[in-house]
């Protein structure tokens, strides 16, 4: 009986969400299909749908209002008509189909900024686009694809940087599995250091964002005298996040992995004197920050340390460079495992990665919508040359896309632009990627799936 009940209501449940959603958007999977030429008229009266509600006894507030201009303002922008060619207006026909969901941000964490820093990207991405139609291009000064986003980066014999600091700058972002090596010695009065990773500053935000700060402290703190690790973020909305502190007695884990080894903060073994810390005044030190699935993990001397959960908005593919400050003789600073984006005059099996056209006059058997960042270049290369060669997917029963979102780092928006003329399997987002707004990518993954 139970089981009976659960499953009506259920079912009830189900029903109430799909008729809400017909009402909210007007079903627009009716009169679209992939194939039809995109053209988006910008009086649409349905984009103002969020400006004029039904009438309703509850008043908004000011700052609700002021929002919903500004995200409608933003959304305007975004939808405009552009001479492109069939593939490229193919890669955006969910772009255009979700003009009501993404202005529509209230609820979603970091959806207004996501929506304005798109705005922000696609003007840029545009301009470009247009400049590079205007000239021919030499190939003498076009910059090779791999210097533009590299592999590897490399800074050996650095000295001293004081007050100033040390800065890499990581031209494309970071990728689960990227690695960024530092050696060095704590030296000075007190051999203090730390390490931050920012992300892209905007203009309306002089100070990038620290997607992390990792603070060592051999003097300790105001909170203790015994040295110290301190991991946090930074934003110029939310100010300094909480500090997590090693030695410390929490045992949440991050991909597995103790956010503070038990080692650190324990008596040595040996002499039972002094408590374990993997950094020392005077002594050279090791240091590898990981990107992880879930966060980042330090690594001294080839032994895991700390691990840092990474936090709303602040995500790795969004660091912009690597700053280090601090009482530090600085021998080298090496990032490696960065993404890199394929050199198109050098793949010989290029038409083979191309999608193939959708079937014209029966349904797909299966579609595979595939999360993914703009900088990830590689996992998709890896996916085209996997089980999207498999004869299902080659012959058109099954179809696959990528659903990827802007950056905002303009070469990776450059690359991803190349990467959608070429092999045509990517549907663009009218959004900058943010792990929040996944819900947003599951939704165009419905919007497209029932169009083709």
């Amino acid at each position: 009986m139970k089981k009976w009940l659960g499953g009506v209501l259920m079912g009830s449940f189900i029903v109430i969400l799909i008729l809400r959603y017909n009402v909210m958007f007007k079903n627009p999977f009716s009169n679209n299909t992939l194939r039809q030429r995109i053209f988006v008229n910008t009086t649409d009266p349905r984009l103002k749908w969020v400006q004029q509600p039904t009438v309703s006894p509850v008043v908004q507030s000011p700052e609700a209002v002021n929002q919903v201009v500004v995200a409608d303002e933003l959304v305007s922008g975004l939808f405009l008509d552009r001479n492109f060619s069939s593939e490229v207006q193919s890669s955006l026909f969910t772009w255009n189909e979700m003009k009501h969901i993404v202005n529509y941000s209230k609820g979603l964490p970091n959806a207004l900024e996501a929506v304005r820093e798109a705005r922000i990207a696609w003007d840029n991405l545009m301009d470009i686009v247009a400049k590079k139609q205007q000239i021919e291009v030499n190939e003498s000064s076009v910059d090779n694809k791999g210097k533009q986003c590299p592999y590897f980066l490399s800074k050996m014999d650095t000295k001293d940087f004081g007050d100033k600091g040390y800065k890499l700058r990581i031209p494309c972002g970071l990728i689960q599995g990227s690695a960024i090596t530092i050696i060095g010695i704590p030296n000075g009065l007190s051999g203090s250091f730390r390490i931050d990773l920012t992300g892209e500053s905007v203009p309306e935000e002089p100070n990038p964002p620290i997607v992390l700060h990792y603070n060592v402290r051999l003097q300790g703190d105001k909170v203790t005298e015994d040295p110290v690790i301190v991991q946090n973020t930074w934003t110029t909305a939310q100010d300094w996040g909480e500090e997590e502190r090693c030695p410390s007695r929490n045992n949440k884990k991050v991909d597995d992995l103790k956010q503070c080894s038990e080692k650190v903060g324990k008596l040595d073994n040996r002499t039972r004197s002094k408590p374990y810390f993997p950094f020392k005044l005077g002594y050279l030190s090791v240091m590898t920050l990981r990107v992880g699935e879930e966060g980042f993990h330090m690594t001294v001397d080839g032994k895991q340390i700390t691990s840092f959960a990474y936090r709303e908005g602040l995500e790795p593919w969004l660091v912009n460079e690597v700053r280090i400050f601090g009482d530090m003789n600085l021998t080298s600073v090496l990032a490696s495992g960065l993404p890199t984006s394929e050199d198109l005059e050098h793949i010989d099996d290029l038409d083979a990665l191309r999608t193939v056209p959708l079937p014209l006059h029966r349904p797909l058997d299966l579609f595979i919508g595939v999360f993914s960042t703009a900088n990830n270049f590689k996992r998709r290369m890896a996916v085209r040359r996997t089980w999207m060669q498999y004869p299902a997917v080659k012959s058109g029963t099954v179809a696959a896309r990528f659903f990827v979102g802007l950056h905002k780092n303009q070469i990776v928006n450059e690359e991803l632009w190349s990467e959608i003329k070429t092999y045509g399997d990517i549907q663009l987002m009218p959004f900058v990627d943010y792990y929040g707004l996944i819900t947003w990518k599951t939704i165009a993954i419905c919007i497209f799936g029932p169009s083709m």
